[in-house]
């Protein structure tokens, strides 16, 4: 039996520096700081737009702290079965301040997105499903409690690289997030912020994990067996065993889909018929040899190890978002020029409603959905299923994460037309990259350290609530806005 994952509740982040992180989340991608944790020398702030959530863990690392290479004291890791129950008395509780809440302190050389935490109906139980099927636990379940009630969670190691699950039980707890975090902002926590209408991301949709090559099946074995994950084809006539592979004109590419079904109180598998509780699907990419070295090599050798390489953001309207990113600085991946023009293309944007030249501007792709669109090609905008995506250029100081921008106008999958150009204009951002690569480096450290400096510098004098919280936060006084 495989665990009932309930829904996605956030994503983590394990980075060295969270202010060049905060800045970003909140000037550039239009997030909001709601709640943080300070204990010992962890910090922990959570960002949140729409239903999409990420909690960002700032570690320092301390003299003399042995550990072990999961991230947890000894003790811990030879005690699996160990049931741990910590009260907190706030968000800057010392009770055991040498591990990150709800994850596991990454002591990973690079900035990272490691830990994607699901909603489980009773983690227990999961718990004991999960280490028959031979599952290993870096954190067993754990009751952590404060006024607002109890909240217990596990944590999973993935098969995926350093990637983790956490698994959350929170119905017996009435606060706003988290037990041990202080909520800064709580329009923002119970989820009905004054949403800015510029950007609206709504949920996460995708996530992408990049993985060695001819590894595909262990890991879609593994999230089908231990967590009764589906397999989704991006392509009507993808074959079952080889996937969707692009592997042409210098690109060679393997992607493989899933996604988390709901389960119902009798433990019956079905689709998700609620369009209010959102299903996130993973992507497996793997590079092929037949066309050489690929960003998904990049990735693995920049990051160190298999891992997230990219999350989708949801927008309801994916013009006005990229061009509120753009204007706070978001740098978007292009497509060659000649995507606009090519035959059939820009009517193809028309037909949807959109103008080619405004979509060039950002780099945004559209596809139409051909196998499940029946409509004729003169059909109104309303009746013809498309998507449209964008990729970031990556967040981090490695070119390793980055951020998707899409938006789906009845069409469920990925884009075959837009997955080709997409990861092309990624190729050739790499290879550029490569050729530059010294230049590069010193030039986007002192850009980085620059952009941190700056904002923060800036805003420890802002009179706003948002921004000010962020600079209170940052340097860990007490939260200033009510």
């Amino acid at each position: 039996m495989a665990a009932h994952l309930s829904r996605l509740h956030h994503i983590s982040l394990h980075v060295s520096n969270a202010e060049k992180i905060a800045n970003d989340l909140v000037s550039k991608f239009k997030f909001r700081l709601f709640a943080s944790r300070h204990a010992g020398c962890s910090r922990q702030l959570a960002f949140r737009k729409g239903a999409a959530v990420f909690v960002v863990n700032e570690r320092r690392n301390r003299s003399g702290d042995t550990r072990t290479l999961n991230g947890e004291p000894p003790s811990i890791a030879r005690r699996p079965d160990a049931q741990r129950v910590q009260v907190l008395g706030g968000a800057r509780d010392q009770g055991d301040p040498a591990r990150c809440l709800y994850d596991v302190s990454a002591h990973f050389p690079v900035d990272t997105v490691s830990n994607v935490c699901f909603e489980v109906d009773d983690v227990e139980r999961s718990f004991s499903a999960l280490r028959r099927l031979g599952c290993s636990f870096l954190v067993p379940p754990t009751t952590v409690q404060d006024e607002g009630g109890l909240v217990t969670y596990s944590v999973v190691k993935s098969v995926v690289g350093n990637v983790c699950h956490t698994l959350l039980d929170r119905t017996r707890y009435e606060g706003l997030f988290l037990p041990g975090f202080d909520v800064l902002d709580r329009d923002c926590s119970r989820g009905d912020e004054d949403e800015d209408t510029s950007c609206p991301i709504t949920h996460f949709d995708h996530i992408t994990y990049a993985c060695p090559r001819k590894t595909t099946h262990q890991v879609m074995r593994w999230y089908e067996q231990l967590f009764g994950f589906q397999r989704f084809f991006i392509d009507s006539e993808e074959d079952v065993d080889e996937g969707f592979v692009i592997n042409q004109e210098g690109m060679g590419l393997r992607l493989t889909a899933m996604e988390y079904w709901k389960c119902s109180k009798a433990g019956i598998v079905l689709p998700s018929t609620d369009k209010k509780e959102t299903d996130c699907k993973f992507v497996i990419a793997e590079s092929l040899p037949e066309q050489g070295r690929n960003q998904v090599d990049s990735f693995l050798e920049q990051h160190g190890a298999p891992g997230i390489q990219h999350i989708g953001l949801y927008t309801e309207n994916i013009v006005s978002s990229a061009h509120a990113m753009a204007g706070a600085g978001v740098q978007f991946f292009s497509p060659p020029a000649a995507y606009y023009t090519e035959v059939g293309k820009q009517q193809e944007m028309e037909r949807a409603g959109h103008k080619p030249q405004i979509l060039a501007q950002y780099g945004i792709l559209l596809d139409t959905d051909l196998h499940q669109d029946r409509s004729p090609p003169t059909a109104s905008s309303e009746n013809r299923r498309y998507l449209l995506q964008v990729f970031t250029k990556p967040i981090f100081a490695e070119d390793t994460f980055f951020l998707e921008l899409i938006e789906r106008r009845g069409a469920t999958g990925f884009g075959e037309g837009n997955i080709r150009a997409l990861w092309r204009s990624v190729q050739a951002y790499m290879e550029n990259e490569r050729r530059d690569s010294q230049e590069e480096g010193s030039t986007k450290s002192v850009h980085t350290a620059q952009t941190a400096e700056g904002f923060f510098g800036r805003e420890k004098k802002a009179t706003t609530c948002q921004p000010h919280a962020v600079a209170c936060i940052v340097e860990e006084t007490n939260p200033c806005c009510p």
